[in-house]
């Protein structure tokens, strides 16, 4: 059965977002050469990318394009060939190519998905989908990078959450740019 796994950044003051919901801080560091091979190792990977609208419009209007092919070819090439999935109440349609518009209640589909065979799922940004699958217990693997920047206030990742959830650290690595990756499972 596939695993659901989450992959973000996040602020050293904790945050994932800014205040306006901007996270271009957090793509930064390309100019190391290791953190820049994790980023192609990572977009190598198997998966599905699940995302929610929000996070979903902000890929789509960006990977596509000339500029990312240039920036980043091989994660672009990974990003726009990789299956996609979208869960909506608002969008009535999704154009990026190998995207799936799902509808309905999140954690219900989402469960649906994981009964399933398939391939992991893999969710990036997406905050109030991370915060519903995690207090439903449906979140298997937490990958989170610290980036080194303090940004003073916005949203956390787990906002909304109501409960607290214990983690066990897995694993992590530091890279030359100051970025960190923590790898957590949740603690039943």
């Amino acid at each position: 059965m596939p695993r659901l796994i989450v992959f973000n950044n996040v602020s050293l003051d904790g945050y994932f977002t800014d205040a306006k919901n901007d996270m271009s801080w957090a793509h930064r560091g390309h100019e190391d050469p290791e953190w820049a091979e994790f980023v192609a190792g990572n977009a190598k990977g198997g998966g599905r990318l699940v995302f929610g609208r929000v996070t979903y419009e902000m890929m789509a209007a960006y990977w596509p394009t000339p500029m990312a092919e240039q920036g980043m070819p091989s994660v672009a090439k990974k990003m726009n060939s990789c299956a996609k999935i979208v869960f909506s109440r608002t969008l009535t349609k999704a154009e990026w190519n190998n995207t799936t518009l799902i509808k309905g209640k999140l954690v219900d589909q989402v469960k649906r998905l994981k009964s399933k065979p398939g391939e992991d799922m893999v969710i990036l940004g997406s905050g109030d989908v991370v915060s519903q699958l995690a207090a439903a217990g449906l979140v298997d693997e937490f990958q989170v990078v610290v980036v080194p920047v303090v940004i003073g206030s916005g949203r956390t990742l787990f906002e909304g959450l109501k409960k607290r959830m214990n983690l066990k650290l897995l694993k992590t690595r530091a890279f030359k740019n100051g970025n960190v990756v923590m790898w957590y499972a949740p603690v039943p």
